[in-house]
């Protein structure tokens, strides 16, 4: 039979907790230079489309829950 080894675990050091930090930073910041950010003029117009959509769509849940709300009070005061 074939007995099943487990993989003894690397000891975690204090060394090698701070090297992995520092290297997950460093990717961060070479991956945040690779990121292409908006300039002035785009990012009020991307702005304005978000702000735009948020009114929108709680304009139209708005609009739902008023005509739920008028709807069950009819059904409501025509059983009462």
């Amino acid at each position: 039979m074939a007995k099943n080894k487990v993989p003894a675990k690397k000891e975690v050091t204090l060394k090698t907790r701070f090297q992995n930090t520092k290297e997950y930073f460093i990717s961060v910041y070479n991956e945040l230079k690779k990121v292409h950010w908006p300039d002035r003029t785009q990012l009020i117009a991307y702005t304005g489309v978000v702000l735009f959509a948020v009114v929108l769509v709680a304009l139209i849940i708005w609009v739902f829950d008023k005509g739920l709300s008028f709807l069950l009070n009819a059904i409501f005061n025509l059983f009462a």
